[in-house]
């Protein structure tokens, strides 16, 4: 198989699968905004204390509540609330802050097959340059 015919194959393999990698995260990340009450939220929140969804980020300290903005089931007036979140992500809105584990495994297997590729190339060249009918 030629050069060209396998660097347009990785090439194909890395756009296609490329553009997937943020799909799959973002089916996974969770905010307040995903939950119509807060004790649905307050269960995801359960699920994990280590809050990896960043649902108990109000101006306060954290407090072991999720979504406080969020209405509650049990009653006809949402949730009281003390201050009102303004700074995103970190006022309350909940939402991941970097990268997650899917995307840098991604990013490192793209590089990866990118050094390996042009490193192909380079030997290939200096291999096509050395042949005795070249010269």
């Amino acid at each position: 198989m030629g050069i060209r015919v396998t660097g347009l194959l990785a090439a194909t393999v890395i756009f296609a699968t490329g553009p997937l990698g943020g799909l799959a995260h973002a089916q996974t990340d969770l905010d307040c905004s995903d939950f119509t009450y807060q004790e649905d939220a307050q269960a995801e929140f359960d699920r994990n204390l280590n809050d990896p969804y960043r649902l108990d980020e109000d101006q306060g300290p954290d407090d072991g509540i999720a979504c406080e903005i969020l209405p509650r089931r049990n009653t006809t007036a949402p949730a009281t609330v003390t201050a009102v979140p303004t700074l995103g992500v970190q006022g309350g809105l909940g939402g991941a802050t970097g990268p997650g584990d899917f995307e840098r495994v991604l990013g490192v297997g793209l590089v990866l097959g990118a050094v390996a590729l042009a490193g192909a190339y380079t030997v290939r060249r200096r291999r096509h340059s050395r042949s005795p009918g070249n010269a």
